[in-house]
């Protein structure tokens, strides 16, 4: 917690991103009391039974129903909609940017949404199991907007290739697991020495060698070679970028010949049209340049 706001300062270690959602989740239930949890359209928080509850897409969901009941879904970066958070409400839970939405940023929307939980006394949980650990400029994504969450998801780049996930509080929120039930939330492999060694390490790496640093600078390097009259848009957050054509079946013949090439690259859950560029934050500049040439390539010969 050395590198993140004095109010998260409690960590819950989970073997998972999708069981880092299930324990705030619970955590939001227990502190408030309350049973409503809200999420946003074309989010994406897991695939376990109550993450999915909460997944913006009756797509996802419809095959596993009944899920978990009193879950309301808003328009994500929509104003009038936070007037549906009120003293009911347990918990928001949204992407600091929304990744399989196509990498949408929100506006300061989402100083607004900080807003109506303080005041209605909701939890705001932040997942950053995608977007955190320096993927979009900063270390969290967060920093960018000027919000603190009540409750951080981490996992992925987390366990620096182990499994690891995690939900950060302040600790008189997290100690609610203490009491009524003790052991309110357990899990038998949330913390395993091996994943947080790994994770420590990565964690290391990242800010010693300045790996955030150069993300910015890589975004538009990207930007400024994918140029091209079939790509129709690219939405960008760092080095989580979404490249957008006219359609879905566009998209898979380019990502297929893509994968032939060697770059290895797929489409969104929620936006279908486009496929993902997410490299490794130690990407060379020779190696965006040659990816970008393969990609214009491509899309000069793939019809």
């Amino acid at each position: 917690t050395d590198n993140l706001p004095s109010q998260l300062n409690s960590v819950f270690y989970t073997a998972s991103g999708s069981e880092a959602t299930e324990g705030a989740m619970k955590l939001a239930k227990r502190y408030t009391n309350r049973s409503q949890i809200i999420s946003f359209k074309n989010s994406y928080h897991g695939s376990t039974q109550g993450a999915l509850s909460v997944m913006g897409s009756e797509y996802w969901q419809q095959a596993f129903r009944p899920l978990l009941p009193d879950i309301l879904q808003l328009r994500y970066n929509n104003f009038e909609d936070l007037e549906n958070i009120t003293e009911r409400t347990a918990c928001v839970i949204a992407e600091t940017i929304q990744a399989e939405a196509g990498i949408l940023k929100p506006s300061c929307w989402i100083i607004a949404l900080r807003e109506q939980c303080t005041k209605t006394g909701t939890l705001l949980v932040l997942d950053e199991i995608q977007c955190g650990f320096g993927r979009n400029g900063t270390l969290w994504a967060f920093e960018q907007f000027g919000v603190v969450p009540d409750i951080l998801l981490l996992g992925k780049a987390l366990g620096g290739g182990m499994p690891l996930g995690a939900f950060v509080s302040d600790k008189k929120i997290m100690d609610s697991f203490t009491h009524n039930p003790v052991l309110g939330h357990i899990n038998t492999f949330g913390g395993h020495p091996v994943s947080c060694a790994a994770g420590l390490a990565g964690l290391n790496v990242l800010i010693t060698e300045k790996l955030i640093d150069t993300v910015f600078e890589k975004e538009k390097l990207f930007r400024s070679l994918l140029v091209h009259k079939r790509i129709l848009a690219i939405n960008s957050a760092g080095l989580m970028m979404a490249v957008k054509f006219d359609s879905f079946e566009t998209n898979k013949k380019i990502i297929d010949a893509l994968i032939v090439k060697g770059v290895f690259t797929d489409w969104f859950l929620f936006c279908a049209e486009a496929f993902r560029i997410c490299p490794p934050l130690n990407i060379s500049v020779m190696e965006i340049k040659m990816a970008c040439e393969i990609i214009l390539e491509v899309l000069d010969n793939v019809y």
